[in-house]
């Protein structure tokens, strides 16, 4: 039962950190669930409860960021306007 809910709270904390972060993201849900999951346990490293989650949320939107950027698509908008 604590794995089901860390995967329901992890998708949450991704979900939020996509919500977080400006501008759109490519990764599907499996992807998002994986980074709430991950900043979930980054974050109930750091601290608990609360706190937790919000750190959690934090550290989901950083991930996104990094995420998007190592597998977005560069300058496709850019190839295809021209």
């Amino acid at each position: 039962m604590h794995w089901i809910w860390f995967i329901i709270v992890g998708a949450i904390v991704g979900a939020l950190g996509r919500l977080v972060h400006p501008g759109r993201d490519a990764m599907g849900w499996l992807l998002t669930i994986a980074v709430g999951i991950v900043a979930m346990i980054i974050a109930a490293a750091i601290s608990s409860g609360w706190i937790a989650f919000v750190i959690g949320v934090i550290v989901a939107a950083l991930l996104v960021m990094l995420i998007g950027r190592f597998t977005g698509d560069h300058g496709r908008g850019a190839r295809a306007r021209v």
